[in-house]
């Protein structure tokens, strides 16, 4: 008896973790694409009439139509302190009819909301509105508000009972409290009997983090409008943490390209275009490197301001079906000097191509031998970011590239 008693209880026990460690891939079968208003916005100056507008302008600049359909309130939607029972309490004077309407709104327009919480004590400011020890009571909230997306980002952890914690200068936490915080949230963001996108924001790539979240940040954050002097597209050096310039995080992202797919996507966090920083190429290569490494693309912009070309950028259709094709991350295949060839695989044997120069000063050429990608014939190119066939190759392709400019094709064989 004591056997078969065991033998239930190792059932339950195994089948349990089993569900605690499975995301659900349906969510992501490709890279989420939506907007985040943190880049633009910050925490003080997001309010609802801002979240109910950027809705609107999504759905009529065609953004929403594109596969843009997330919209994360990140911080600042938050009151400074919990309610009772440890309830989150929306700001009241910025958020004074809180988040259901919005999500109610956002469903209407046929779009996704979601928002930006923490696993610790308190938030990235200070405020003590963290979810630990609360977990519970916040998803039912999230459940309650009809909620699609939350963004947990690793803020502070503070223990009151303990004098010597581990790692204070990594917020307060050890890495062990930081994967039972977010195994605990996605077991219950899994079971929760709503379909929530859960979004890792803790700077770094963890190996359990495709079992357990269907995106997660793998870098500290873009250096972007918010930001004294806006986005950098090269810097020498890095930052001081946590704002980094595109490159720096782009070849940090790298790093990690072949644990991405199956409904799990590295994010190198929110795109940096518009009047931010970046130089009108510099914006081309951004978003032609997000859409090549299969990153989701959460706009960081104004979309109630965009310019032509901001916005022909933003629904290339050529260039988003790069990146929602869910064969793999697009990885660095060639460095030469100054410059890069990235490669990502696509359906049907085909393969987009980026050559990206890097220099400062001067223009390069950039090659790549058809060979090292498996193509023994004649290949057709076309130039995605134009929208222009570019003929028939054969053995080789090469570009003249200006300085931080980019070329992106896909090529098939003939």
């Amino acid at each position: 008896m004591y056997k078969k008693v065991f033998a239930v209880l190792l059932t339950f026990q195994l089948s349990f973790t089993f569900l605690s460690a499975q995301i659900k891939p349906e969510i992501s079968e490709t890279p989420p694409m939506g907007w985040n208003s943190w880049n633009w916005y910050g925490k003080q100056a997001i309010n609802e009439a801002v979240v109910k507008k950027v809705i609107d302008d999504m759905a009529k600049s065609g953004l929403r139509d594109a596969g843009y359909i997330y919209v994360i309130i990140d911080g600042g939607w938050r009151a400074t302190e919990l309610g009772e029972n440890g309830a989150l309490l929306p700001h009241p004077v910025k958020f004074p009819k809180g988040i259901k309407p919005l999500a109610d709104y956002a469903h209407l327009k046929g779009m996704k909301l979601g928002v930006h919480v923490v696993p610790g004590t308190h938030d990235c400011g200070g405020d003590p509105v963290g979810g630990y020890g609360y977990e519970e009571v916040h998803v039912q909230q999230f459940v309650n508000w009809g909620l699609d997306f939350i963004k947990l980002d690793k803020c502070t952890f503070k223990n009151k009972d303990c004098e010597n914690c581990p790692r204070p200068e990594n917020g307060g936490w050890s890495e062990v409290q930081v994967e039972n915080a977010y195994k605990k949230w996605s077991r219950l963001l899994n079971n929760c009997g709503r379909d929530i996108l859960f979004s890792i924001s803790a700077y770094e790539y963890r190996d359990w983090y495709p079992d357990v979240c269907n995106m997660a940040r793998t870098t500290y954050d873009i250096r972007a409008r918010i930001h004294k002097g806006g986005a950098d597209f090269v810097k020498p050096k890095r930052y001081e943490k946590p704002h980094l310039s595109v490159m720096e995080i782009a070849e940090q992202n790298n790093e990690v390209a072949k644990f991405a797919g199956n409904g799990y996507w590295n994010d190198p966090d929110m795109l940096v275009t518009g009047v931010q920083g970046l130089s009108s190429d510099e914006q081309v290569s951004h978003f032609a490197l997000w859409c090549i490494m299969s990153s989701p693309l959460m706009l960081g912009n104004d979309p109630g301001h965009m310019d032509k070309f901001e916005k022909d950028l933003l629904l290339n259709k050529e260039m988003i079906a790069v990146n929602q094709d869910p064969t793999e991350q697009g990885t660095i295949i060639k460095r030469e000097g100054k410059t890069q060839v990235w490669a990502k695989k696509l359906r049907g044997g085909k393969y987009a191509l980026l050559f990206l120069n890097l220099d400062n000063t001067k223009q390069r050429d950039i090659s790549i031998n058809l060979e090292d990608l498996g193509f023994k014939t004649k290949v057709k190119v076309r130039n995605i970011i134009d929208r222009k066939n570019l003929g028939v190759f054969e053995n080789t392709i090469s570009m003249k590239v200006k300085t931080h400019e980019s070329r992106m094709i896909v090529i098939g064989a003939i």
